[in-house]
């Protein structure tokens, strides 16, 4: 097993005072699914945006601790954050289609980083739709506008147009609480898949989902990580059990 991401004593509170983390301490394995469970208002969002520096700083009174990818501090002012957003992907619960093709959508990051080579380009469309589950649905449509998509092949169009960069990492934020059961399914079925060659972080919508997809997972209270396990362990925790939202499922 090889930790991916590292996360040490990591504390984060916002100018209006909240201390959305508290003294967080938690690795990542490669590889593998790892979702991040509990009520809402955990901080679980905020473990993300923070793994991903989409924080504003203005909005931050106090950060300490450690986050480090492969040994390297994404906290350190020195850090390319262009190139660490390339490293680790992140989809949001709301898809968001750029106003432009399918195909556009998958290709436009690329060539805002300078890729011009046509073939390339084309090979990365086909590539990352069937990581997505999604190249056999539209294959025939690619300049089709993006917006015409049902809501679950937009966020599944967004889970691709991520994949386009080849990131290392894939940070998804309840990315199907929006989506019907057979979309949901398609989604869950895809993360399967992309963990042979990404690390996941997955916040999921419902406890269900959590232990459907979980390799190892995270409970999280009140801004802090309560308990982890390595396997599905901690879904029977009494820990765990015991909190309201985790009986009626739901933590949004």
């Amino acid at each position: 097993m090889t930790d991916k991401i590292l996360i040490e004593n990591f504390s984060l509170q916002y100018e209006d005072g909240i201390e959305s983390l508290r003294n967080i301490n938690l690795a990542v394995e490669k590889n593998a699914i790892t979702v991040l469970f509990g009520p809402a208002g955990g901080g679980k969002s905020s473990l993300l945006r923070s793994i991903n520096r989409l924080n504003d700083p203005e909005d931050i009174r106090l950060i300490n601790g450690r986050i480090l990818i492969d040994g390297d501090d994404i906290l350190d002012p020195k850090m390319d954050i262009i190139e660490l957003r390339r490293r680790v992907g992140m989809v949001f619960a709301r898809p968001v289609v750029l106003p432009f093709s399918i195909r556009k959508n998958i290709t436009y990051g690329l060539e805002v980083m300078g890729e011009k080579d046509q073939n390339k380009l084309n090979n990365a469309v086909e590539r990352s739709l069937n990581q997505a589950a999604l190249w056999e649905e539209i294959k025939h449509r690619l300049d089709d506008p993006a917006i015409a998509l049902s809501g679950g092949q937009q966020q599944r169009l967004c889970i691709a147009r991520s994949l386009a960069l080849e990131p290392e990492v894939i940070m998804l934020d309840e990315p199907t609480s929006g989506l019907d059961p057979i979309s949901t399914g398609k989604v869950e079925n895809s993360l399967q898949e992309l963990k042979k060659d990404y690390t996941i972080i997955l916040v999921p919508h419902s406890v269900q989902q959590a232990a459907r997809t979980a390799d190892n997972a995270g409970f999280f209270l009140q801004g802090e990580l309560i308990e982890f396990s390595h396997g599905k362990k901690i879904f029977t925790s009494p820990e765990v059990k015991k909190t309201e939202d985790y009986v009626t499922g739901r933590f949004g």
